[in-house]
């Protein structure tokens, strides 16, 4: 954390800020010279190069400096280049501090910003006050409002869960007046035009205007009223401006917004948040029966009653309303009487307010044909012609009929041809009484996504089991509806994705987008609980809470039995100031602070684990600390108090201290009195506390150093684990330092032993079979192996050390001699068959190749019988090539 004064900004020479807004600006406007790093001779020009004024002044180049003046000049340039920069960047540090000064996150909360916001909101009621004498008790809501204007971090934009800064711009909703920052409105209303516009056709979109919603209420809004410029609270200064004495986003203007409901009047309250105060004004209205004189009332209020009865006359024609004087229709008349029905055969009791009803009876009086009855419920007037009366057609409506009503309508006998339940087909039977029948007739049926078609009966429908792939409007999930003719329903999964608050999950159905703010609010108390603010979920954490007028009610921590007045707060109490007021040895009372709980250096015995162990910085603890020394006066001294007892001669006690290897340094001080002479050199309680560390030396072999600081007498033993590899440089041991230190040779072999085998490779080839050891491995290796005669007839097993040594050796015996004979004379046999094999197959071939060549000079001498006679170079040009090439055989 750093010091207050470097939290304003970590450029280079930025200007400590001063408690005053002008002092900050002031102070930052004029910033210092730039630090100098050359060394010496670059630190005295500094230091004369800055005038009165403390700024750095450039001093002119010389001649006599001969070749020294380019480079002069160039440190000229360069000192005010960096003189610039760091201008520049306290200008924009100041320009910053500024802007922080008037952001409603970083507020002060000290009593004067709470005067600044009491006078503000007395501005504010000034002119509506004026109208109501001075009552303001309908200005709660308001006031709310406002006071969570001037709060820091009490107005949150739901939809990005962040503080409303007084520099940003806002917009506030007309149903809630809940205030969002202007970028996260304009994005949430275009975010959800295309979340509902999205699922139309290029042929719908544009056609209908689709309103959005505000994030917490709901309310719509239409695409045209969506916002795109920032204006005040009343709407009629675009940009307000930033003024410290108004409210956040206020132009300070009056309001003259129109009450709701309206009533002809206008706001008069200065532009503020939240909905409008009831209309203060005074008017002369009667009650609402009209009976009583009229009186002068509020606007707000101009409807009464004047509590007398009512007296209008009801419904029912019968009697008055006995209600007390109200508003709007009076109510049906409550009474009871007997009434008869409408066809008049039955009465009942009812109320007077409906007296026409109808029994559940047939009227069954005689039609004017005198055959037939009336069938109606129930009816007034008169029952009408029978209905059977006049031309009747036949049931399929074909023909028509001129008989009595006694008569039935017989049938045409043409085809009924009425247009059946499937509305494709005709009823193909003759024309009949009773509804038709279902259609039976087959067709080729598509089914209702239009993946397959099916020879169905007409009356069947047709739904394949095929699922539909398609994504629901959330664009998630799939349909999975079987048969799904295109028009995917909305998915009916929850949402169920974790909202912006952190702390509850969407309850929506599945949707595209960003879900909704969290519409639940938390309590932020303060450590009392008395006082209480509500933020929106997720705020919690990050917003601070409220500070409590009430006086902090913990009881002291120190010996005082009351503590200073201060008010509720959270963490410690602040140090008690009060003025000790012990006794002392002296007599008198400690004049000093109450030092019951002092922060105090803790110095303690922590030994770093390494070198790559950082330095802990230093703690301090609170602890109660001794009354200082007496300052009282003595009359008869001119020393204190406390110094009328014996002196210091200002020498080292040397004193041997209780670690036996170092005196007390302190200066010559008091000591308690010892009992023996023998003791008169051991230091006593008051000396000083050997705070080194122990110097001993350590037992051979242990790299540790002692755990305890200096004392006396031997060291303990060392506890600490040493890491070592064992024999066979496989595995890392942990092995304690007192263990392996004080083992001898032997125990020492043990310790460092891994217990494992020996991974080492013998001479022989084999692994070692002894347990970790340290040295070379023994040569005597007891694996047991297979020794073979030289014909590898005979085995046996023996010790790979006994081969090694030439002590053991496997001869073939007589047997092994005579199949080593026999297996001779077979082989002796099969190579004499394989060349008489040789042999006759060669003759074989032989006897084939002249049979094949006396057939040939057959087949020639009959050729040459045939031919026509060949010419002279034909027939001599065998012997001519012949013996060009050496050929010494004569071809025919």
């Amino acid at each position: 954390m750093d010091a207050p004064w470097r939290q304003g900004g970590r450029g280079r020479g930025r200007a400590r800020p001063a408690p005053g807004l002008a002092d900050r600006a002031g102070a930052a406007a004029r910033p210092p010279a730039p630090r100098a790093r050359g060394g010496a001779g670059v630190a005295a020009a500094e230091t004369s190069g800055k005038g009165a004024s403390g700024e750095c002044c450039v001093l002119p180049a010389s001649p006599a400096w001969g070749c020294g003046v380019p480079c002069r000049r160039a440190g000229q340039l360069s000192s005010q280049k960096k003189f610039d920069e760091i201008k520049k960047a306290n200008q924009a540090a100041a320009k910053k501090l500024v802007e922080d000064q008037f952001s409603s996150s970083s507020e002060d909360d000290d009593e004067d910003a709470e005067e600044k916001q009491g006078k503000i909101l007395v501005k504010t009621f000034n002119i509506y006050t004026s109208q109501t004498d001075g009552d303001a008790s309908e200005l709660e809501r308001t006031r709310q409002y406002m006071n969570e204007a001037f709060q820091s971090g009490a107005m949150t934009c739901l939809i990005c869960i962040a503080s409303v800064k007084r520099n940003q711009a806002v917009w506030s909703c007309c149903g809630c007046f809940c205030i969002f920052h202007l970028v996260c409105i304009q994005k949430w209303a275009k975010d959800s035009l295309f979340l509902v516009s999205s699922p139309l056709t290029d042929d719908d979109f544009g056609k209908k205007d689709y309103p959005w919603p505000c994030p917490k209420c709901r309310f719509e809004y239409k695409r045209s009223e969506t916002p795109s410029r920032y204006y005040c609270y009343c709407g009629k200064v675009e940009n307000p401006t930033l003024d410290p004495w108004l409210i956040p986003h206020s132009c300070g203007q009056i309001c003259e917004r129109e009450f709701k409901p309206p009533c002809g009047h206008k706001c008069l309250l200065l532009c503020h948040p939240g909905p409008c105060p009831p209309c203060p004004k005074m008017v002369t209205t009667t009650c609402h029966c009209k009976k009583a004189q009229p009186v002068p009332r509020r606007c707000s209020a101009k409807e009464w009653s004047c509590r007398l009865p009512c007296g209008r006359t009801l419904l029912c024609g019968q009697h008055t309303c006995e209600n007390s004087c109200h508003a709007g229709d009076c109510q049906p008349c409550p009474r009871v009487s007997k009434q008869r029905c409408i066809c008049g055969r039955q009465t009942a009791e009812r109320f007077c307010a409906s007296p026409q009803w109808q029994c559940d009876q047939v009227c069954g009086k005689p039609l004017r044909c005198g055959n037939h009855t009336c069938e109606q419920v129930c009816h007034a007037g008169p029952c009408g012609d029978c209905p059977r009366s006049g031309k009747r057609s036949c049931p399929c409506g074909k023909s028509k009929f001129t008989l009595p009503c006694t008569e039935d309508v017989p049938t045409c006998g043409d085809s009924c041809d009425k247009v059946l339940e499937c509305g494709i087909h005709k009823c193909s039977q003759r024309c009949h009484r009773g509804p038709c029948e279902i259609c039976r007739q087959e067709v080729e049926k598509q089914c209702r996504c239009g993946k397959h078609t099916k020879r169905l009966p007409c009356h069947k429908p047709y739904l394949c089991e095929t699922k539909c792939t398609k994504i629901r409007d959330c664009q998630k999930h799939q349909c999975r509806r079987k048969c799904c003719p295109g028009n995917c329903p909305p998915c009916d999964q929850v949402c169920g994705r974790t909202l912006g608050c952190r702390n509850h999950k969407c309850p929506s159905g599945c949707h595209r987008g960003s879900c909704n703010p969290c519409p639940e609010t938390v309590d932020v108390k303060c450590n009392c609980g008395k006082t209480v603010i509500k933020v929106p979920c997720g705020r919690e954490r990050t917003i601070k809470p409220p500070r409590c007028k009430q006086l902090c009610s913990r009881p002291p921590t120190c010996h005082h039995p009351t503590q200073e007045k201060h008010y509720c707060h959270f963490g410690r109490c602040p140090p008690c100031r009060q003025s000790c007021q012990k006794t002392l040895s002296c007599g008198h009372l400690c004049p000093v602070s109450c030092h019951d709980e002092a922060l105090v250096k803790q110095t303690g015995s922590h030994q770093s684990a390494g070198p790559w162990e950082q330095p802990s910085e230093p703690a301090f603890i609170q602890t109660a600390l001794p009354c200082p020394p007496c300052e009282v006066p003595i009359p008869v001294s001119p020393l204190p108090c406390h110094s009328a007892n014996p002196y210091s001669c200002k020498r080292f006690c040397g004193r041997l201290l209780d670690c036996q290897n170092h005196t007390c340094m302190k200066e010559c001080h008091c000591v308690t009195k010892l009992n023996s002479s023998a003791d008169e050199k051991k230091a006593g309680a008051e000396c000083s506390q050997c705070e080194e560390e122990c110097t001993k030396p350590r037992p051979p072999g242990c790299p540790h150093r002692c755990v305890l600081p200096c004392h006396p007498g031997n060291c303990p033993s060392c506890l600490q684990m040493l890491k070592i590899k064992c024999h066979c440089k496989l595995s890392i041991l942990y092995i304690e330092c007192l263990k392996l230190t004080s083992a001898d040779l032997k125990e020492k072999e043990l310790l460092i032993s891994c217990k494992n085998q020996c991974p080492k490779e013998l001479p022989c080839g084999h692994r070692c079979k002894e347990i970790c050891h340290s040295g070379s491995c023994p040569l005597n290796c007891s694996q047991r192996v297979k020794l073979r005669c030289l014909c590898k007839r005979l085995k046996k097993e023996v010790q790979c050390s006994k081969i090694e040594d030439g002590q053991v050796s496997l001869e073939c015996d007589a047997l092994c001699k005579e199949m080593k004979r026999k297996a001779s004379e077979i082989k002796e046999a099969e190579a004499k068959a394989a060349i008489e094999e040789e042999k006759r197959r060669q003759q074989a071939e032989l006897e084939a190749f002249e049979n094949r060549l006396k057939g040939r000079r057959k087949n020639k001498r009959r050729k040459d019988e045939v031919e026509v006679e060949q010419s002279s170079w034909q027939k001599y040009k065998n012997l001519i090539m012949l013996p060009v090439f050496g050929v010494a055989v004569v071809m025919v």
